[in-house]
C-alpha cells in the first residue's frame, strides 16, 4: 500500500475559516494516525481573488493551532514548489498532452457568448453547461485563430453516455452520470489553470494518496477521474466530508457568517476547544466522549467514523467546551493566555500568586478568556459606587456590619477560610442580621458590587491588609465613622 500523503490546499482569498480548518484538521489527524505526511499546498490560480497576506495568515493560523506541516511553502519538501502559481509550466505541459491526445480542445467563445448561452438554457429549463460549439472546429480554423492570438481557453472533452462509478471512503460506492458534467475549462484565457486541472496534476506529482475535501466537490469527481484516465494516472482515494450547517440546517457560508478561525481566537476561544469542537463536526470517537486532546484525536481518528450527514455548528456547544477547557487546562496556562486581555483592559497586575488566585476563581464562572479580565476588575480596579450603592452603605445596618468587621478582623497576617466562616457566623449572631443585609454592604465595600464570589475567595485574593484598607475607605468615604 502506498504511504499516506494528504494535502490541505486552500486558496489565499482570506482568513482560514471553520470549514477549511476542519479539512486541515482531518488531513492532519489522518496523517498522524497513519504515520503519513501532511502537506500544505497554496492554490492561487484565481488571480482576481487573491488577498495580500492571506498565505502568511493561513500558515500562522495552522501553526498557532499546533497543526504542524510536513511539506509546504517555506518548509521544503522534495515534490514542490507548493504554490500553484510557481508550477505553471507543468500545467501547460499536461494540458498540451491532453490536446495532443484529443482529450481537450481550444474554445474561442467570448464571455458575452457564454452568458447568452446560459440565459437561453435557463429560459428553456435545460441543464446549464457549455454547448460544445467549439469542440469540433476544423483543425485548420483552430490553428488560424491561435495564430491571430485570438483569446481562448482549453476545455476538457468529457465523454458522452458514461456512468462514472467510484468508491468514496465515507459514502461508499457512488455513481454519477457524465451528462451532468460540463466540458470543464482547464486553462483560462489568462494562461492560468483552473482548480480542476491544477489539483489533479498536483495530486499526481505530489503523490497524494487520499483527497480529503468538502462534499461540495463531489459533483466534480467525474471530471477529475476522467482527467486521471486521460493522462494515464491512477486516481487517489476519495474522501468527501459532510457539509457544516447552521442550526437551521442551511449551509454554513464563510461569506455570510463570522466563521474565521482568527476571529474565534481573538474572541478568546482556546485552541484546544476549537480543535476539539471542529473535530466533532462530522466525526465521533469509539465511545460517547466529547473532550479530546490533540494527541488523543491523533490516536483515535479514523475516516470510517466520519458521518455522511451534515454537521450542525452549535455555538452553544462550543461555548460549553471552551468553558470546560478553561476549568481543566493547567492553571498556569490559563493565566498566561489571559494576560493579553488584562493588558487590553489596562489592569494593574498583582503578584503572581494573587493573579493565579484571581484566575482560579474566574475560570469557574467564565466561558471566554476576556471574561477572566472582566471578572478580575472587582479586585484590581473596582468600579465607582453608584448613588444607590452609596445610599445603602449609609444605612444603619450596613454601618454596623462594616464597623463590626473592621474591629474583629486581625490587624495583620492572614485569615483562613474556617476562621472567616466562624467570624461571619459570630457577626450574624451579634448583629442579628443575615442574608443580603449582612453580605451586601461587605461586598460593596470590598469589591464595589452587590454580587460576587464567596467571602473567603474575596479575602484570599485581596489579602487581609487590603481588606482592612477597603473597609476603612468605605467607612471614611461615606462618613460612616
Amino acid at each position: 500500500m502506498n504511504p499516506v500523503r494528504v494535502r490541505f490546499a486552500p486558496s489565499p482569498t482570506g482568513f482560514l475559516h471553520i470549514g477549511g480548518l476542519r479539512t486541515a484538521l482531518y488531513d492532519f489527524l489522518f496523517a498522524r494516525h497513519s504515520g503519513g505526511t501532511f502537506i500544505l499546498r497554496i492554490e492561487d490560480t484565481d488571480r482576481n481573488r487573491l488577498v495580500e497576506g492571506a498565505v502568511e495568515n493561513l500558515i500562522a493560523s495552522l501553526q498557532r493551532l499546533g497543526l504542524d506541516i510536513d511539506e509546504g511553502p517555506g518548509l521544503g519538501g522534495d515534490l514542490g514548489p507548493y504554490v500553484q502559481s510557481e508550477r505553471l509550466e507543468l500545467y501547460h505541459r499536461e494540458a498540451q498532452r491532453l490536446l495532443d491526445s484529443g482529450h481537450a480542445y481550444h474554445c474561442f467563445c467570448t464571455p458575452q457568448t457564454l452568458s447568452q448561452m446560459r440565459e437561453e438554457q435557463q429560459r428553456k429549463g435545460e441543464f446549464v453547461k457549455y454547448d460544445r460549439r467549439c469542440r469540433n472546429l476544423p483543425p485548420a480554423e483552430v490553428q488560424a485563430r491561435l495564430a491571430q492570438n485570438e483569446p481562448h481557453v482549453v476545455r476538457l472533452k468529457m465523454p458522452d453516455n458514461r456512468i462514472f462509478g467510484f468508491d468514496d471512503l465515507i459514502r461508499g460506492h457512488v455513481e454519477m452520470d457524465a451528462a451532468q458534467s460540463d466540458d470543464q475549462v482547464l486553462i483560462k484565457s489568462d494562461g492560468f489553470p483552473t482548480y480542476h486541472l491544477a489539483a489533479v496534476v498536483d495530486d499526481h506529482y505530489m503523490q497524494i494518496s487520499h483527497v480529503i475535501r468538502g462534499e461540495e466537490w463531489l459533483s466534480s469527481t467525474p471530471k477529475h477521474i476522467w482527467l486521471h484516465e486521460c493522462l494515464g494516472w491512477q486516481t487517489p482515494l476519495w474522501v468527501h466530508l459532510p457539509l457544516i450547517l447552521n442550526p437551521d440546517r442551511s449551509k454554513l457560508s464563510k461569506r455570510m457568517n463570522d466563521v474565521s478561525v482568527e476571529s474565534y481566537l481573538q474572541k478568546g476561544y482556546l485552541k484546544e476547544a476549537l480543535l476539539n469542537f471542529v473535530a466533532l463536526l462530522g466525526w465521533h470517537g469509539a465511545d460517547d466522549r466529547e473532550t479530546f486532546s490533540l494527541e488523543e484525536l491523533c490516536a483515535e481518528f479514523s475516516l470510517e467514523r466520519v458521518s455522511k450527514s451534515g454537521a450542525v455548528f452549535d455555538l452553544t456547544k462550543l461555548d460549553w467546551m471552551n468553558g470546560w477547557y478553561l476549568r481543566n487546562l493547567p492553571l498556569e496556562e490559563v493565566v498566561e493566555r489571559s494576560l493579553p486581555w488584562f493588558e487590553e483592559e489596562k489592569l494593574p497586575l498583582p503578584d503572581s500568586a494573587t493573579l493565579a488566585r484571581i484566575v482560579a476563581a474566574a475560570r469557574e464562572r467564565c466561558t471566554l478568556l476576556p471574561e477572566i479580565a472582566q471578572y478580575a476588575k472587582m479586585f484590581l480596579r473596582p468600579a465607582e459606587l453608584s448613588a444607590a450603592d452609596l445610599a445603602l452603605l449609609d444605612a444603619g445596618d450596613s454601618r454596623k456590619v462594616l464597623r463590626w468587621f473592621q474591629n474583629q478582623l486581625p490587624a495583620e497576617g492572614e485569615i483562613d477560610a474556617a476562621s472567616l466562616d466562624a467570624l461571619v457566623k459570630n457577626g450574624m449572631n451579634e448583629l442579628g442580621l443575615k442574608g443580603k443585609a449582612y453580605y451586601t454592604p461587605l461586598r460593596l465595600a470590598l469589591i464595589h458590587q452587590a454580587h460576587g464570589p464567596e467571602l473567603h475567595t474575596t479575602f484570599a485574593i485581596l489579602g487581609l491588609k487590603e481588606v482592612q484598607l477597603r473597609l476603612a475607605e468605605a467607612l471614611q468615604d461615606h462618613n460612616l465613622t
